[in-house]
């Protein structure tokens, strides 16, 4: 995965780039009826079930657009929550505080979304061993978010994007010759650039499981749209030689079957990518 430092660079890109986007040259409504030295309160009110994500996201948005405003923290991040539940209170000028509303929002009802999806994947495999990661289907100039919300979920991200791990999917096998050669090739990549990245190679069948086996330094397989039974079979044959991920169609009625083949890693772009976002508002304190 990235660096604490790049994550907090795209978070800060995330904030920067949404604020762009819906303040333009000025949140005119706010402008237009609410006086600049005005100062309002507002709580983030749940009306929704589920784990709360975003909160301290939220912070980071309310510091960029005023740093003078104060935020009381009730609920943490990774809390189930329930309707009418206080989250936080935020204080400071009305205009700050409309300014910042949308995007905390919109960051936050997803977020808790992707959380409380995690989550419920993460109880279904409790005790088996296997844990659940995330994928890169998630939405474009969100990813930090969404990745942040599945580890707030209690699940774990895989690479963050093509530059932080080597993955060689069906199709870059196809394009490269064979998956010998793409191995091949990718060996011979990180020696020339000088690069320490980890691989791991998409199977499609027990026979491409073999073949990768006569390769060395592999991290791990990922044994793709297989059944459970071919999924036993490709577990039992890698053995402890590198780890295994599971993917493809696995939802909350297959997972602990996949689970039982002793697989250390299932992902799931679902987590991301089939959620409905969490009820969630902002409301003004009188």
């Amino acid at each position: 995965m990235i660096s604490e430092d790049q994550f907090e660079y795209e978070i800060q890109t995330i904030i920067a780039n949404a604020i762009r986007e819906d303040v333009g040259d000025g949140d005119h409504s706010s402008l237009a009826c609410i006086p600049a030295n005005a100062l309002g309160k507002a709580k983030l009110l749940v009306k929704d079930e589920g784990v709360i994500a975003g909160v301290a996201f939220a912070q980071k948005v309310f510091q960029y657009v005023d740093p003078d405003m104060q935020v009381d923290v009730f609920i943490a991040d990774g809390t189930r929550v329930h309707f009418g539940d206080v989250v936080f209170h935020v204080s400071g000028r009305s205009q700050s505080i409309l300014k910042a509303e949308r995007l905390v929002l919109n960051a936050m009802q997803r977020m808790s979304a992707i959380a409380t999806k995690t989550r419920q994947y993460v109880d279904l495999l409790q005790g088996t061993g296997t844990k659940i990661l995330d994928t890169r289907k998630t939405t474009p100039g969100f990813r930090a978010c969404e990745k942040w919300a599945v580890k707030i979920g209690g699940g774990e991200n895989h690479r963050f994007a093509l530059y932080d791990m080597i993955m060689l999917k069906d199709n870059h096998n196809d394009f490269a010759g064979g998956i010998t050669a793409a191995i091949q090739k990718t060996k011979a990549y990180l020696a020339e650039t000088q690069r320490d990245l980890k691989i791991i190679v998409e199977a499609r069948n027990l026979a491409e499981i073999e073949e990768i086996l006569q390769s060395e330094g592999i991290h791990r397989i990922l044994i793709d749209n297989f059944n459970f039974e071919d999924t036993r079979k490709a577990v039992a044959l890698i053995g402890n030689r590198c780890q295994t991920e599971s993917s493809g169609n696995i939802n909350e009625k297959t997972i602990c079957e996949y689970a039982a083949s002793g697989v250390n890693y299932i992902s799931s772009g679902a987590l991301t990518h089939s959620v409905y976002n969490m009820d969630l508002s902002l409301k003004a304190i009188e």
